[in-house]
């Protein structure tokens, strides 16, 4: 306990750095501007109803049961996960639906009766899946790259697996009904990733899903964060909520103190940042801070994302915990979000209703949902988002109640939303992106924001920006790459 850290963040990411640092023995303080810890994963409690802001699709639990055992404890402690079943129901305006499920039975079924010859395509595609997962994910997903040499040796394998295509096109050349291929390469949405253009390693995410299953967290996300804070408390770790910082203050060379908005300063041997990384060089009092984040602002951000919270009376029974609603069009849409100047008319949901798995969140005959579409950053569009947002959720409520809650405005509870305008306010994210840089070749491995400063040997970065990416299996995995470099630093 001779060496201190600061993270700045309580993100899952921020947490998990933690979590693994405190088990390491470095005495680990969290800085929180929210008045709870979560990051994205925030939660509202209105009118007896529990509102997951989200992440709400955990994948891979072992990377976070891993959390647990290095301390010889058993996340069964503190978060009980249970099994959700479908992965995800698919719909189209057609009135088409597919259950995503890693039943091969069931879904060899439901493959064949959209195109009988793609049940053998799918089989290549799971194979090519597993493929990736081995390399991007096992192999490299906890692993720093902080130079060229080290994307050289990944470079085979990725060329092997051509990873300069994107999502889609692998997929397309799998299967050829249209359905299944936006079946096949939605999930890096999930990841603020395009399918048209984000790189075809992130068809991993199809094996991990398989392998691990899709899981919910019993009271909703936010008692996996509680989970979280709880067991690093237990290792002796600190968090102070509701204090933004102010100032990341150096000598010209290192990271000498924190501070904060409250007057809150300490000296720390180390910082990690699970806060925009962006706005953590704008903190940063460096002289090489302006030219990282004038790069920064000169690359490709990812879309932003419009969440309706709101609750009904009675129950849903036929609605599944995960819902995707793909819209009409596809590719054009895909357009609207990543390069568009508006919002689209006709957008794809996801669809998240909790209560099905879970019926505490909500009071007796209720039920609880949110439902997600992706839209422009704030980079590309100009309006007032307190004047377009109100609007939007009437638009998605019209497609909800006319293609899978019939009568929904009648059972309407509770209503609000969270858009580009409160990620920007509220998470302090740049451009109100709500998965930071976006997932493409150019952007990932070496080429994203290092775990470790190149240019201040004690600043570190974990979260969406960092390698290797967004979700909860990413962002996870990048605080085990950044833990390992703090842990040697700091021993040395």
């Amino acid at each position: 306990m001779s060496k201190r850290v600061a993270i700045i963040g309580s993100g899952f990411g921020g947490l998990a750095l933690a979590i693994r640092l405190q088990s390491a023995g470095i005495d680990t303080t969290i800085l929180e501007a929210r008045d709870k810890p979560g990051g994205r994963a925030y939660y509202w409690e209105k009118d007896g109803h529990v509102f997951d802001a989200g992440p709400t699709v955990i994948t891979d639990p072992a990377c976070l049961r891993e959390l647990w055992e290095l301390s010889g404890h058993d996340l069964a402690e503190d978060v009980d996960l249970v099994p959700v079943t479908p992965f995800y129901r698919l719909s189209w305006p057609d009135g088409t639906t597919f259950d995503y499920t890693n039943d091969d039975a069931e879904l060899f079924d439901q493959i064949r009766a959209l195109e009988p010859a793609d049940v053998e395509g799918y089989r290549k595609f799971l194979n090519y899946s597993a493929g990736v997962h081995e390399e991007g994910y096992v192999k490299l997903g906890a692993v720093p790259f902080l130079d060229f040499r080290s994307m050289l040796k990944a470079a085979p394998s990725l060329a092997r697996y051509q990873a300069w295509r994107s999502v889609y096109s692998i997929v397309s050349g799998f299967v050829r009904n249209e359905k299944l291929r936006q079946a096949l390469s939605f999930h890096t949405l999930l990841v603020g990733g395009n399918p048209m253009t984000t790189s075809s390693i992130y068809a991993l995410i199809h094996k991990l899903e398989r392998d691990g299953g899709v899981w919910f967290a019993r009271g909703g996300t936010n008692r996996l964060i509680a989970g979280m804070v709880r067991h690093f408390e237990r290792l002796g770790g600190k968090i102070r909520l509701g204090d933004p910082v102010a100032e990341i203050a150096t000598d010209g060379t290192r990271i000498t103190r924190v501070r904060t908005q409250s007057g809150f300063e300490e000296s720390f041997d180390a910082v990690a940042s699970n806060a925009d990384v962006l706005r953590t060089y704008e903190m940063l009092q460096h002289r090489s801070a302006k030219r990282s984040a004038a790069r920064l602002k000169r690359k490709r951000y990812s879309p932003s994302l419009f969440v309706l919270h709101f609750s009904t009376s009675g129950t849903w029974p036929d609605v599944a915990h995960h819902s995707i609603l793909f819209g009409p069009k596809y590719a054009e849409l895909l357009d609207e979000i990543y390069k568009g100047d508006g919002l689209p008319h006709d957008p794809s949901l996801y669809l998240h209703h909790p209560t099905i798995t879970d019926p505490s969140m909500a009071p007796p005959d209720r039920s609880t949902f949110y439902a997600l579409a992706p839209v422009p950053h704030l980079g590309q569009t100009e309006f007032d988002w307190a004047v377009e947002g109100p609007k939007y959720a009437e638009r998605i409520l019209e497609v909800l109640e006319e293609r899978m809650l019939p009568g929904l405005r009648e059972r309407l509870g509770t209503v609000f939303h969270f858009g580009p305008a409160d990620f920007e306010s509220e998470l302090n994210s740049h451009l109100g992106s709500a998965f930071s840089l976006e997932p493409v070749l150019t952007q990932s491995a070496y080429f994203r924001v290092h775990n470790r400063d190149s240019k201040i040997p004690n600043l570190y970065f974990v979260g969406a920006g960092t390698h290797p990416g967004a979700g909860i299996p990413g962002v996870v995995g990048s605080a085990k790459a950044t833990a390992g470099l703090i842990i040697e630093d700091l021993a040395r």
